[in-house]
């Protein structure tokens, strides 16, 4: 995976030289990096605190639920070259800032859609490498499987970051995840690794998983 470690921070090689996408610092060498911010990107997050069997090629096909503006979306762009990412975001605000990102970086496709609703995009996204889903909501990990069902192909993966305080504000963390985990596990999902993101996002975690059936 093309990430590379400057001075204690991860960076991306800039898909588009001489442009931040969100304030963040461009490093200048044989070719131009961009500094990925592990407090605004929970993959940056994740990367840092030591998730290591996540792989995306330069021709992965990513399928992103919760897209946001795009800050993480803009450094998987960086990384999958010669593929394709489907950002899905439900605010029409917010995906407009999307639309914007996509003019710069043509491997990026704003979708606007609700991830509990994938069949509204069935048509407009390909069979995908991975499926990324950050959606702050009680049903994340529900809809993220829906998801994965219908959009992954025969070896994609799926990579799911869970906000504890998402799904119920009075449970411990710690048991949540474990019963995510077990939604899961149930419905024949594999989980590969798990990552806490402190100290960069508190109560998170981060869940690589893939079809076991």
């Amino acid at each position: 995976m093309n990430v590379y470690f400057k001075d204690g921070n991860i960076a991306t090689k800039n898909l588009n030289p001489g442009t931040s996408v969100y304030g963040e610092e461009l490093i200048q060498e044989d070719v131009e990096y961009r500094i990925w911010n592990p407090r605004r990107s929970k993959l940056s997050a994740a990367l840092l605190n030591g998730l290591k069997n996540l792989e995306i090629e330069d021709t992965s096909k990513v399928l992103y639920l919760g897209a946001s503006t795009g800050t993480t979306v803009s450094h998987i762009s960086d990384i999958a070259t010669n593929g394709r990412i489907y950002a899905v975001e439900f605010s029409p605000t917010t995906a407009k800032k999307l639309v914007q990102l996509s003019r710069q970086r043509p491997n990026i496709s704003p979708i606007l859609g609700d991830a509990t609703k994938p069949k509204g995009y069935l048509n407009l996204v390909e069979k995908v490498d991975l499926v990324y889903c950050d959606v702050a909501q009680p049903t994340q990990s529900e809809l993220f499987m829906r998801n994965m069902n219908l959009f992954t192909k025969g070896d994609g993966v799926g990579l799911l970051m869970i906000k504890a305080r998402s799904i119920d504000v009075v449970q411990k963390p710690k048991k949540i995840f474990k019963e995510q985990e077990k939604k899961l596990i149930a419905k024949g999902f594999k989980i590969i690794e798990k990552v806490k993101l402190e100290p960069y996002e508190k109560d998170h975690i981060t869940l690589l998983v893939e079809k076991n059936f």
